[in-house]
């Protein structure tokens, strides 16, 4: 493993070295995963589990190649055998569970040519403690490392679900979710403006109140509402007064057709529709939500739970990302640990990787 420097609060910010997070719909270097290994945590379902991770790296990696992340001696051995001769890249490295997106490191971007990539390793406590998460934590030291990047620490805890980045300099987060005091007691929505200005480049942080209904992560905006290219938001909605999200839901899209750009502009808000059948699982309703689909080189994956608004969900996300092919894939099997697509996958962006130096 190269050499790499690890910043401290005695060291600029990445901000202040010109630096900042991009957008996922950017230029890819690779997709960072980790393979699923733990039965208990899938309830019983990880044989359904990893039939349907394994044709999501399969198509992400018809695309971009993946950086996968296998725990143990098992784990390696059926990766290998679903994946081999793909564009994947296999690392044994100690995990406690498979979500990337939010036990990851963030990557942030320096220069339009020849761009210049680092990260940031923020704090990572299993949505509250809600699991195990020593080994997750370690996750963005291990990229680092691997990769020979500059890394800032943080003390905070920050998911990358709990944050949609637009690239104009806009955030979008959930109050539910960043509020908690299981995460960052004190810090307040003033608190946080400074900080992912710092940090991610975030200049205009916009909020919604909460998301969907039993989601562990208290939860996160990328399982409701997301950016997508051209100052364009897409955001579930409920049609069922009768469902718990529906109050929610529509909250956000009022709030949403009031919030404006960095620019002074209104957001064209288009809607996606949640699933129409409830799921249940083992701990009571699953969150199943077409937002939490994810964009790569050229490709967008829809999750799908055999629902009657499967194929209408996809029809809405297809022309937001033209010049890319739109795949529904099946997530009925992942879902069962309260997430999908998005919160599995973690974009390393395109370009060079800055050791610090």
């Amino acid at each position: 493993m190269a050499r790499m420097k690890r910043f401290t609060d005695l060291d600029p910010t990445p901000h202040a070295l010109g630096f900042a997070m991009p957008p996922e719909w950017g230029p890819h270097e690779a997709t960072w995963m980790g393979w699923p290994a733990d039965d208990e945590l899938w309830f019983g379902h990880l044989v359904g589990v990893r039939d349907e991770y394994a044709a999501l790296v399969r198509t992400i990696a018809r695309f971009e190649r993946v950086e996968l992340l296998v725990r143990d001696e098992e784990s390696e051995q059926d990766a290998r055998r679903r994946l081999t001769g793909l564009n994947v890249r296999f690392h044994r490295c100690a995990l406690d569970d498979s979500w990337l997106r939010d036990s990851g490191p963030l990557f942030v971007v320096r220069g339009a040519k020849d761009p210049e990539v680092a990260l940031v390793d923020w704090r990572f406590n299993a949505w509250g403690g809600k699991f195990d998460w020593q080994h997750d934590d370690a996750v963005p030291g291990y990229v680092a490392n691997f990769l020979g990047m500059a890394r800032w620490t943080r003390p905070e805890v920050l998911e990358g679900g709990g944050l949609e980045i637009a690239g104009d300099g806009s955030g979008l987060t959930t109050r539910s979710c960043f509020l908690t005091p299981t995460r960052n007691p004190g810090l307040t929505e003033e608190g946080y403006a400074p900080l992912l200005r710092d940090f991610l480049g975030v200049q205009h942080l916009l909020w919604l109140d909460g998301g969907l209904e039993n989601d562990h992560t208290d939860g996160h905006i990328d399982t409701i509402t997301r950016f997508v290219p051209g100052d364009v938001i897409v955001t579930s909605v409920e049609g069922d007064p009768g469902d718990p999200n529906f109050r929610v839901m529509r909250r956000n899209l009022a709030l949403l057709r009031e919030m404006r750009g960095p620019q002074g502009r209104p957001y064209h808000i288009v809607e996606l529709p949640l699933p129409a059948r409830r799921l249940e699982g083992a701990e009571g309703r699953l969150p199943p939500t077409y937002a939490n689909f994810y964009v790569g080189n050229g490709f967008v994956v829809v999750p799908q739970y055999g629902d009657p608004n499967d194929k209408r969900a996809v029809d809405v996300l297809r022309p937001l990302f033209p010049g890319r092919e739109v795949i529904g894939l099946s997530s009925r099997r992942i879902i069962e640990g309260g997430g999908s697509f998005h919160c599995l996958t973690q974009q390393q962006p395109a370009g060079r990787t800055w050791s610090g130096d």
